[in-house]
């Protein structure tokens, strides 16, 4: 056993604390990684506030540096790696290169991980959940598997390179890996996966890309990273201005989760359009299925991308390197001792992306 300091959820419905933990060697195919920065995801505070499986360490877009593996790791201490979702690679979607359906993604990501003695965190000596996406980085140390941990080129700075884990392939892949090529493409919200999207819209070659948000900083950026228009939906409406731009659109990625926002992206498609339904809610929505069946039109849910993480986050890395996915101006770091004021950003959208920095 080491010892690690960890942002812990203690009790339902409160903020993660800062807190003194243990954590137990690797085994097998895993790898014990010093987290140099992990970023805030909206979906860490999403199921902060619904989970029951008290004490608990969130964290899924950590980067670091392997300090020990296990006997069947693929990985090596000094390797640089960004930890990703969780997948089983066994089953008949990973075998076919799209682990984020795996199986087994619910178990291995959403719930944590066992509670039990196979846990790798323990507080006070009791074993509590740690494998929250196969990592539970939001700790100055952290167990993840080899499927999970993507290496890195040299030279990629670990605040930038942890929203690759989960934000950005998320939006990137998006629209890469299921919209495709698309002369047009609006996004709804402008967060970090918004803004991803936004920048995957660009990379794609899209000629018009419109982002909708009410945040005129968010806005901004968008139009920094390609957008050629942006909607303000407080004092617009959203959808009428996106078909008098355009008569409608041949993609859509939906970020809001919001079930008036998405009827509203089903109703600006062109014929044969794609909306990717990308964020994490409302649990059901009304869709006007005699217009999605008119005009032909996809809705498709989308998990982190659709991508393969052992492939994409690389790629991503690369684009980067380019400057063509300038990563820098969505990130806003935090020390990781300063922890209750970044998930404060982060629970206020006051900061796109808060990273903390835990190691150095």
């Amino acid at each position: 056993m080491m010892k690690a300091r960890a942002a812990v959820l203690l009790e339902a419905g409160q903020d993660p604390q800062l807190t003194d933990v243990e954590l137990r060697d690797p085994i097998a195919d895993e790898v014990l990684v010093r987290i140099d920065a992990v970023g805030i995801c909206h979906t860490d505070i999403t199921m902060a506030a619904i989970v029951a499986k008290t004490p608990m360490v969130f964290g899924h877009e950590g980067a670091g540096t392997v300090v020990a593996a296990g006997p069947a790791a693929t990985h090596r201490a000094g390797d640089q790696v960004v930890l990703t979702f969780a997948s089983c690679g066994s089953c008949a979607n990973c075998a076919t290169d799209r682990p984020a359906y795996c199986d087994q993604s619910t178990n291995l990501n959403m719930r944590g991980g066992r509670r039990d003695e196979t846990s790798a965190l323990r507080l006070a000596g009791a074993p509590i959940t740690g494998g929250f996406f196969g990592q539970s980085s939001f700790a100055t140390h952290a167990i993840a598997g080899s499927r999970n941990a993507v290496a890195l080129p040299a030279g990629i700075d670990p605040a930038l390179a942890a929203p690759l884990g989960c934000s950005v392939q998320t939006g990137v892949g998006a629209v890469l890996n299921v919209i495709g090529p698309a002369p047009s493409i609006a996004v709804f919200g402008a967060g970090a996966v918004g803004l991803s999207a936004v920048m995957g819209a660009r990379l794609a070659g899209a000629e018009t890309i419109i982002a909708v948000d009410p945040i005129a900083e968010r806005r901004a950026l968008a139009a920094e990273f390609g957008a050629t228009a942006t909607i303000d939906p407080t004092v617009a409406d959203a959808a009428a201005e996106i078909m008098a731009l355009t008569g409608g659109v041949a993609g859509a990625v939906d970020t809001t989760a919001r079930p008036d926002v998405i009827a509203s992206a089903v109703g600006v498609l062109a014929s044969r359009g794609t909306l990717a339904l990308v964020g994490l809610g409302a649990p059901t929505a009304e869709l006007p299925v005699t217009l999605i069946m008119a005009k032909g039109l996809t809705v498709r849910g989308v998990v982190e991308g659709d991508s393969d993480p052992q492939v994409f986050i690389p790629q991503l890395a690369q684009y980067h390197r380019d400057g063509t996915l300038p990563l820098d101006r969505l990130v806003r770091t935090f020390a990781f001792d300063d922890f209750e004021r970044a998930w404060a950003a982060a629970k206020s959208g006051s900061v796109i992306k808060p990273v903390l920095l835990t190691a150095g």
